[in-house]
């Protein structure tokens, strides 16, 4: 039986393949479980169009990374957080506050996956931040402050 996967089953499939499997394992197991659905023509059609819609849709975020990695470049993030006498954080700052605090102070909306950051920030002072989407590069200074 010739089916359209819903999601992502392992060893099986990923979302929106169409697939020959057997057709006990999808009358008992992928249908009823709604991971994937018939391979008819008129949802071979729709598949066909959302493919494209999620396509157009991808390069729109593209061109819109893009745009943020321009905006950010150069700019300045400021964090603050708790220190001992030393000078290093009681909590480390990792990517996810980054793109919270860059949010925040700039409106430049960057996923987490792009930023390259070996390990994370447990110290007081500015730190040069990569930035890396598709083979492009930026980066942006981190002032981490005490509070």
């Amino acid at each position: 039986m010739k089916v359209i996967f819903l999601s992502d089953v392992p060893r099986v499939g990923k979302k929106y393949d169409v697939k020959e499997v057997n057709d006990g394992y999808a009358m008992n197991f992928l249908l009823p479980r709604k991971l994937a659905t018939m391979a008819t023509p008129k949802a071979l059609a729709e598949l066909e169009t959302r493919k494209k819609e999620i396509s157009i849709e991808r390069e729109v975020q593209e061109e819109l990374l893009m745009k943020n990695l321009e905006e950010i470049k150069g700019k300045t993030i400021t964090i603050k957080g708790k220190t001992n006498d030393k000078g290093h954080l009681f909590s480390a700052i990792h990517k996810k506050e980054i793109t919270e605090a860059m949010k925040e102070q700039n409106r430049a909306e960057i996923s987490e996956e792009f930023i390259i950051l070996e390990k994370p920030i447990k110290e007081v002072g500015e730190h040069e931040i990569q930035v890396s989407i598709k083979g492009k590069k930026s980066s942006f200074k981190l002032l981490v402050e005490k509070i």
